[in-house]
């Protein structure tokens, strides 16, 4: 698609020369040719998209190194050359230290295979209202990330216990213990159970990380990956230098189910990524990294703090990339977030839907382009940091960053639509984080709630300068709450300030 162009079906096409900035002003730092846009009548074609398989790949067997249930798979790596194919077989492998493969080498699965980073815990005795193990957890060890529970911060522990295969909720005292949840006492090593496990299969997940980044080029496939005891801010897959990860399901994991660490020009695809106790996906220091086509569902179940800290489904840091094509459903968080220093950063196709927070935030970064997106029902969450204003962000929140395009997008029925904040920032690697060159074209926004808002919003001391936003050839639907300069204004207000002179609303 042409730079400028926004494509939806039925609408209505207008002639532009030229860019004026808010104030109707000639707009000197981003010139134009005279190009094509739309006023959309229409959702973008993401909205009718159909996300193909994910999960593991049950197409054919795996050919290759038979890796069989009940044995280590280092040794067999290890004793075989750079780039062979390694074949899971059907079944559980019990990971007990991280696999780390070799330049070239593919982990594959056979239909049914299983990585897990969980122990069978048995020998309980009963203890009053609770059932007792001894012995089974690690030592004490460092602590970090930030809890929605801030005072007894229970997700920051990486243990957890599953029951049949169901996640049990932590409690941080013994008199909290009750069915379906558990208390761990690091200091006595004891384990307090609050289900009788006679019969049942109880285990807690013990190892940290599944499969490390010890070598580029290697593809993950055909995987299910699940019970590991990730930490804060670490996946229980990590993801390096031209990795190709498909069509894996990571599921139930402490803290991040993916993770890519300086992998430069990876390859997330197809995955079903769901139920990890903090982040779906995270990217931290990597270039060029694609992620498209995954299935990123119900993350941040161990109680990260939902407003403001790295829990939800997708975040990316000092990066870049592009995000597109994939379903981003249901996560306690952010939809997707890139946060510091992100450059060059496409987030397009997507359909982000009722997450807790922001459907998409970026946030003191630079040079983005969020098109043709589908952003529905986000920002309902409740919790500490929640909370109704275009502060606290909305279906799109743009925070203090520059170069940014919104385009083409639906944004419908959000908590707030559109929140452009102008913060103090500080400096980056590519400067001084300002709110500048902010573009809002031809997006589809429908606000049927009288409480939703769209706007923009600034503190005292980083005020959005003349000509640091446009919006343009967008089309409204029930919108008639509007912010700019500290007040709420209507639609009429609105254009009356400047912005969105050939815009429609109804």
């Amino acid at each position: 698609m042409r730079r400028g162009v926004v494509a939806a079906a039925g609408a209505a096409l207008l002639l532009l020369s030229g860019c004026t900035d808010s104030e109707g002003s000639p707009e000197p730092s981003r010139p134009a040719p005279t190009v094509t846009v739309t006023v959309p009548t229409a959702p973008p074609a993401a909205a009718a998209a159909v996300l193909g398989p994910t999960g593991p790949s049950t197409a054919k067997p795996c050919n290759g190194t038979a890796i069989a249930v009940g044995v280590d798979p280092q040794p067999i790596i290890d004793a075989a050359p750079a780039g062979t194919t390694f074949c899971f077989a059907k079944g559980i492998h019990r990971i007990t230290r991280a696999i780390q493969p070799r330049t070239g080498d593919t982990l594959a699965g056979e239909p049914g295979a299983v990585l897990s980073g969980a122990v069978r815990l048995t020998g309980w005795k009963r203890a009053g209202n609770a059932w007792t193990v001894q012995g089974v957890l690690p030592a004490a060890y460092p602590l970090k990330g930030q809890c929605e529970d801030d005072k007894t911060k229970p997700c920051q522990v990486g243990e957890q216990l599953f029951v049949d295969g169901n996640h049990l909720t932590r409690v941080m005292s013994l008199s909290q213990v009750k069915q379906g949840t558990f208390f761990a006492d690091y200091r006595a090593n004891v384990l307090y159970l609050g289900d009788d496990p006679t019969g049942h299969v109880t285990e807690m997940s013990r190892t940290q990380t599944a499969i490390d980044k010890s070598a580029d080029k290697v593809t993950v496939t055909g995987l299910t990956i699940e019970h590991f005891a990730s930490r804060p801010q670490a996946g229980a897959l990590q993801a390096g230098r031209g990795w190709k990860v498909t069509a894996n399901e990571v599921r139930w994991n402490h803290a991040v189910g993916i993770m890519v660490i300086e992998g430069d020009n990876a390859e997330l695809s197809r995955n079903t990524v769901a139920d990890n106790g903090q982040l779906g996906i995270g990217q931290y220091k990597s270039a060029g990294v694609r992620i498209s086509a995954n299935l990123v569902t119900r993350n941040n179940t161990d109680g990260f703090w939902i407003a403001d800290w790295e829990s939800g489904g997708i975040k990316s840091t000092r990066s870049s990339g592009e995000v597109s094509g994939n379903d981003i459903v249901a996560n306690r968080g952010i939809g997707l977030w890139s946060d510091i220093a992100e450059y060059d950063r496409r987030i397009t196709g997507n359909r982000i839907r009722d997450n807790a927070a922001d459907g998409i935030r970026y946030e003191i970064s630079y040079a983005g382009v969020i098109d043709q997106n589908v952003v529905q029902h986000n920002g309902f969450g409740t919790g500490r940091g929640s909370g109704g204003t275009l502060w606290d962000g909305g279906g799109i929140n743009i925070n203090t960053s520059s170069d940014v395009q919104v385009r083409g997008n639906l944004i419908q029925d959000n908590r707030n639509a559109l929140s452009i904040q102008s913060r103090t920032r500080g400096d980056g690697p590519r400067g001084t984080y300002v709110l500048r060159n902010i573009l809002v074209e031809g997006n589809l926004v429908v606000m049927t709630d009288a409480a939703s808002s769209l706007g923009v919003v600034e503190n005292k001391r980083s005020p959005a300068q003349p000509g640091a936003i446009t919006f343009r050839r967008n089309s409204y639907q029930g919108a008639d709450r509007f912010a700019y300069r500290g007040k709420t204004m209507t639609w009429s207000e609105w254009q009356q300030s400047g912005f969105d002179q050939d815009s429609v609303s109804s």
